[in-house]
């Protein structure tokens, strides 16, 4: 029973872990490249008047080192109309503004386009009942669902 107990609590840390590593992040799977999942993100966000700030290619930038990574890229994206109402709940929010989407390949050639929950940033800078909350999730969730349909 003792090596249960031992077995169960190891297991237990060990699934903490792993779900402690993603808090916050939405992922949802692309059934697109990476490439093509981050261009109609990019063309769709310019579309509903937002900036793109920066595009940033990690696995090019490995590979300029010498280093290989599976594709990896990140937009970084706004608009200080949205971004404003959520930095005068909390001006500490500015740290994780302007949003960014994350566009990746996994182990299994399965693509993945992932961005930080603004639920889980409002707790984080305790302002977790900011109105902006809301409207920023709902705008991430529509511009995710919209560039992962088949």
């Amino acid at each position: 029973m003792k090596v249960l107990q031992i077995v169960a609590a190891v297991l237990f840390a060990s699934i903490s872990t792993l779900c402690a590593a993603a808090d916050g992040l939405i992922q949802v799977k692309s059934p697109y490249s990476v490439k093509a999942t981050a261009d109609k993100f990019e063309a769709l966000a310019k579309q509903r008047g937002l900036t793109v700030f920066a595009r940033i290619d990690h696995a090019a930038g490995a590979a300029r080192v010498g280093k290989s990574l599976r594709p990896t890229e990140l937009l970084i994206f706004g608009s200080p109309t949205a971004g404003t109402p959520f930095i005068e709940c909390s001006q500490t929010v500015a740290i994780d503004l302007p949003l960014k989407a994350l566009f990746w390949e996994d182990a299994n050639a399965q693509v993945w386009l992932g961005y930080n929950d603004p639920t889980y940033l409002g707790q984080r800078h305790a302002t977790a009942q900011c109105p902006a909350i809301e409207s920023t999730g709902k705008a991430l969730s529509g511009l995710a669902e919209a560039v992962t349909a088949k």
